[in-house]
């Protein structure tokens, strides 16, 4: 039994090679494509789990994959993970705006590429409260994945969605940027993971929530809190 299918774009074949070993020996189904062009098409027909998704991609490049896949509301689902030796923090905010589920940075180890790809794969398959949240013009709907402001939707990644739950679900306490990265990503304690990445989703985040992320707390050499009650 297959613990599920990935998609891995790559064009470099010793990479998508490696990638490819190391999942189909941890159980999971892998399929390839070398370019952006032919990454839409398996995409679209396969609908895998999970998408390994490189930067720099020839046809059609990979930011431009990841936006179009997550504007489908087909592939939208899909999580991806991004393949970059581009390490910036403006990098990283572009492609957290087109959706982008995480990073790993070339050249990566395939013990840390699995383990946020069990990671994003666990949180996927959590199933959601029925619950509807509201606070002031938002509103949550935790089953059906659908926040709006205003009655407007407001289109979060599947990331900046864990991240807000997992804030309104602290009832106001502090969390720091381990607790978040533990519960949101999943990583395991012994894996070196940038506390920067929470930042940056926070940031996200905030711009997306507009008035509301008045609410969002940074609390010094602490982490971040979700205000309840002013």
């Amino acid at each position: 039994m297959t613990k599920g299918k990935i998609l891995i774009v790559d064009d470099e074949k010793h990479i998508v090679e490696a990638v490819r070993y190391n999942l189909d020996k941890e159980g999971f189904r892998t399929i390839v494509a070398y370019d952006g062009a032919k990454a839409l098409e398996v995409a679209r027909r396969e609908l895998p789990d999970l998408v390994i998704l490189d930067w720099m991609l020839p046809e059609v490049e990979g930011l431009e994959v990841c936006r179009i896949l997550k504007h489908d509301p087909k592939t939208a689902p899909v999580p991806i993970i991004m393949l970059t030796v581009k390490s910036g923090e403006t990098d990283k905010v572009l492609g957290l705006e087109m959706g982008a589920d995480d990073y790993v940075t070339k050249p990566f180890s395939p013990r840390e590429l699995i383990a946020r790809v069990k990671a994003i794969l666990r949180r996927a398959h959590v199933p959601a409260p029925a619950e509807v949240f509201q606070l002031e013009d938002l509103r949550v709907d935790w089953g059906k994945h659908l926040v709006s402001l205003k009655g407007k939707r407001v289109e979060l990644t599947s990331k900046e969605f864990e991240l807000l739950r997992t804030l309104l679900e602290a009832n106001g306490r502090v969390l720091s940027r381990d607790a978040l990265l533990d519960k949101v990503w999943g990583y395991e304690r012994a894996m070196e993971i940038e506390t920067r990445t929470v930042d940056l989703h926070i940031s996200q985040l905030r711009k997306k929530l507009k008035t509301v992320a008045r609410r969002i707390l940074t609390v010094k050499n602490a982490g971040y809190r979700f205000v309840l009650d002013e």
